[in-house]
């Protein structure tokens, strides 16, 4: 686990608007404050990436979600029903989430983490955090810190150091409104 001091750094590095890396449950990803544009251009820049792409956001718990998203009854259920899985939702989003997050449509991708570390830093900064994967655009994500440093150098703030989760892979995605999978597990 964390120690207190390093939770500290990396909200710190957070709310000042910078770029940290993280182990999640299945790679490292790329974090950083979703109200922050300079941070999510800045992010995607490194991944060389769109921002009409959209961005995943995840959250130590609902509430740290709130503001940016307005999911029904039904999105809230397969959500509940998921919580003992890693799994990121395609849910409605509110009109307070900026295009740079939903890539320009209607919805937004969120996962609430049970990942102890991924959790620990959306507390500490208390909020959500934006989270994608540590690589390049069509490149393998790393899955180490040091994975991190090789592919980014020191264009991400801070590194997190961490065990990723037993996934090996990105989280699947669904679509909350269907059920339907659009990202499955490799």
């Amino acid at each position: 686990m964390l120690s207190s001091i390093k939770l500290r750094e990396a909200a710190r590095v957070i709310h000042r608007g910078g770029v940290i890396a993280y182990p999640t449950e299945g790679v490292y990803g790329l974090g950083c404050d979703p109200g922050c544009l300079g941070a999510v251009q800045h992010l995607v820049d490194m991944k060389r990436r769109s921002l009409q792409a959209g961005l995943i956001l995840i959250a130590s718990d609902m509430t740290q979600l709130e503001q940016w998203v307005c999911p029904g009854d039904v999105e809230l259920k397969r959500m509940d029903e998921s919580l003992g899985r890693p799994v990121t939702w395609i849910v409605p989003a509110s009109r307070q989430c900026p295009d740079w997050i939903t890539g320009g449509r209607t919805t937004v991708a969120v996962r609430i983490t049970r990942h102890p570390v991924a959790a620990s830093l959306c507390a500490a900064a208390g909020m959500s955090l934006v989270s994608t994967s540590a690589n390049r655009s069509g490149r393998s994500p790393a899955c180490t810190a040091l994975g991190v440093r090789r592919r980014f150098g020191t264009a991400v703030d801070l590194v997190v150091h961490g065990a990723t989760g037993n996934l090996g892979a990105p989280t699947e995605i669904r679509d909350a409104r269907t059920g339907a999978v659009l990202r499955a597990m490799a």
